[in-house]
């Protein structure tokens, strides 16, 4: 006998898909969101950014508001909502500003650390993927030793601006220099690459001064360490001290570890 695999219906959502600016609407998508994940359970609603659709009430804030987050617990947790086969996920950088109502709704409350030393090595890795490279296992150990505090996005804004480094050479350059093309099997095929002043076949131009009917190619390099180290010279992680001794202390009140 074989069991049926059940796969949940994954619902992603943000505030701005549930907001509406007609009286009424907002708490009208909310009920219709968690009407259909009841409808097709097992499914998995995901709320991004969910601390600006749920954050802490007040006095003074507007009614319509007020009226989403209400709408927002009943379905979650109300008299008569039956949540069996639902499963509520929300995502937020800033758990603080949450309504007391909604953490309570929330049973587990996970906080997720920057990525460690051997997490940021395999993340530079895939971001590299199939790209041609000269890095070697030593090098993205380096790389994973000069980036604490550094996020996955932060990682992924590195890679991004290394792959442009050969771009950049290109555009600084002063000399250039005739090469044969590597990619045309016609011997009088050519074109130009950037060189040092020092290379004796280079020729004192920019790239604005290479004829327009003729090639030029980035300098033949693949991406290897210094192009890395360039870019880590100027970079900065997005996430400071402060920011994480906050979410720890916010975690030992009211979470657990990742």
């Amino acid at each position: 006998m074989q069991l049926k695999q059940i796969i949940p219906l994954f619902f992603s959502v943000s505030s701005a898909d549930l907001v509406s600016k007609y009286v009424g609407e907002s708490e009208k998508l909310v009920k219709q969101l968690f009407a259909m994940a009841r409808d097709k359970k097992p499914s998995i609603i995901f709320i991004d950014e969910i601390d600006s659709l749920a954050s802490k009430r007040s006095d003074g804030e507007q009614d319509n508001t007020r009226r989403i987050k209400t709408e927002f617990l009943v379905q979650m947790q109300g008299v008569g909502k039956n949540t069996r086969g639902v499963l509520t996920l929300g995502a937020t950088n800033c758990p603080w500003d949450l309504d007391p109502a909604i953490r309570r709704r929330f049973v587990k409350r996970i906080y997720i650390p920057l990525p460690e030393k051997e997490a940021r090595r395999s993340m530079f890795k895939i971001h590299v993927g199939d790209t041609p490279n000269q890095m070697t296992e030593q090098d993205y150990e380096i790389l994973a030793e000069k980036t604490p505090l550094y996020s996955g996005s932060d990682i992924s804004a590195v890679v991004q601006d290394a792959l442009m480094e050969p771009v950049r050479t290109m555009q600084i350059a002063t000399h250039f220099k005739k090469h044969k093309d590597p990619q045309s099997d016609d011997k009088n095929d050519y074109i130009w690459l950037p060189c040092s002043p020092a290379d004796p076949q280079g020729k004192e131009m920019t790239l604005l001064n290479i004829p327009d009917e003729e090639q030029v190619k980035v300098r033949a390099e693949r991406l290897k360490l210094e192009h890395f180290l360039r870019v880590l010279a100027t970079s900065k992680p997005s996430v400071g001290k402060e920011d994480i001794q906050r979410h720890i202390d916010w975690t030992n009140e009211f979470g657990q570890e990742g």
